[in-house]
């Protein structure tokens, strides 16, 4: 439910058609086709694969007259009980994070499987990050869960605490800075304190913070830094 999108720009490089041609072909070796490699609504040339290893990557051709997006851009897919809430989880996600906007926004005509309106593709920015989101209909065998998650690096503990309260939604999936938000999507709200002690060569250091760090929930800054003083 949460693939990798890839972007290839024309406009930047004349051969982006080639190479998404031949990039497909490497990644479909083995692996299973989601969506084939074609022309769609939203991009002239598009398609889904899962490689050998069951992960999923999406490679688009770029409109070059839009806005410059990331070559790489994590992408989620709302299916099951979720389909139809692509658009309510963007809004969310913008009304959390900072520094954010909405991109492209294509939805779902009627008359066909997914229901009007819902979305088609869309893309959004949080802080520096593009993501893109869609609806899918139908039944599907896979869905959100933390084999994928999404990293928030924060300056200090009021950080954490605000993407803490915005985000958790179900207490019981919380362990060790991971938490999952009310669509089921996995998140990690990291201090960027923490991983300054990781670097650490003191190994005893190093120790007590990481049992430190293994009985928290949501990562509390003060109480790391005293078990990497020894305190």
């Amino acid at each position: 439910a949460i693939s990798f999108m890839v972007n290839f720009d024309p406009s930047k490089d004349p051969d982006a058609e080639k190479k998404i041609d031949e990039i497909w072909a490497k990644l479909s070796e083995g692996g299973k086709i989601m969506m084939p490699l074609q022309e769609y609504p939203f991009s002239k040339r598009y398609g889904w694969v899962a490689d050998k290893y069951g992960f999923t990557w999406q490679l688009i051709l770029t409109n070059p007259e839009g806005e410059e997006r990331p070559r790489i851009i994590p992408s989620m897919l709302f299916v099951n009980e979720r389909s139809g809430k692509a658009e309510e989880a963007i809004n969310f996600y913008l009304s959390v994070f900072k520094d954010s906007k909405l991109g492209a926004m294509v939805k779902y005509p009627p008359g066909g499987e997914a229901k009007e309106g819902t979305v088609m593709f869309s893309d959004f920015k949080l802080l520096d990050t593009w993501f893109s989101a869609m609806d899918a209909p139908g039944t599907h065998a896979f869905d959100f869960n933390e084999a994928v998650s999404i990293i928030v690096n924060c300056d200090d503990q009021a950080e954490i605490d605000y993407y803490w309260e915005k985000l958790s939604a179900h207490p019981e999936n919380e362990q060790c800075g991971w938490l999952k938000d009310k669509f089921g999507v996995s998140w990690q709200i990291n201090p960027k304190r923490l991983e300054e002690m990781m670097a650490s060569k003191d190994k005893a250091a190093l120790d007590r913070v990481t049992q430190a760090f293994l009985k928290m929930k949501k990562f509390d800054i003060a109480d790391l830094e005293k078990a990497y003083n020894g305190e």
